[in-house]
């Protein structure tokens, strides 16, 4: 991608994130970005084409953020409790207007983000749960799929409802309840009295070590 366009799509993103993207015009863009409007509409056609562009940038990144977590140093515990830091800090920066709007008004680019999302978090979870086994931490009575797509409903029901406000699902109390939850669950005695032990000196909002 065009260094340009990258740097223009992240800065709408926040603009979006920010305000909602029904409210944001061709105009707001360009005088947010101090560039002008023949500059932008060098790189897209109209609004549907700049939301298509963000929302491909942000489907990049959902891929490049959770590839790269994955480390060899890491077991498979280790790895989602640094994932919870990563989920934590993105949940602190939502804004469920912007997701309205791009339900209602871009539904097509919707779908393209929930579906990267869905399959990307899929098959994340069932690696992870192969390599909790192979390390003698998870259960290996453990169905693979059954567990993925559990945890996967349980998280798109936080994100995709107003059951629980921001600040709610963003608390060390919301991560003891959801993430720890699902690693108790699926670990053995071993993977238990490693968790016990990690979370003594684990903090959420500690970023330091993402």
């Amino acid at each position: 991608m065009n260094e340009e366009l990258k740097l223009i799509l992240e800065k709408v993103h926040e603009l979006y994130m920010r305000y909602g993207i029904k409210s944001i015009t061709m105009d707001d863009v360009a005088s947010h970005l101090s560039i002008s409007k023949k500059t932008l509409y060098k790189y897209v056609a109209d609004k549907d084409d700049l939301v298509g562009k963000v929302i491909d940038l942000q489907i990049n990144n959902i891929n490049n953020d959770l590839d790269c977590k994955k480390n060899s140093n890491l077991n498979a515990i280790e790895e989602l409790l640094v994932v919870s830091k990563m989920v934590n800090h993105k949940m602190k920066q939502l804004n469920p207007g912007t997701f309205f709007d791009l339900r209602k008004y871009y539904p097509a680019h919707s779908d393209r983000l929930i579906k990267a999302r869905r399959d990307k978090m899929y098959n994340n979870i069932i690696n992870n749960i192969r390599k909790g086994k192979t390390e003698g931490l998870y259960r290996e009575e453990l169905d693979e799929d059954i567990i993925a797509k559990l945890q996967l409903s349980r998280i798109e029901n936080i994100i995709d409802n107003d059951f629980f406000s921001i600040e709610e699902f963003t608390s060390k109390k919301f991560f003891q309840e959801i993430f720890v939850y699902h690693i108790r669950g699926i670990s053995n005695q071993k993977g238990i009295d490693f968790l016990e032990n990690k979370l003594q000196s684990f903090d959420i909002e500690d970023l330091n070590n993402i």
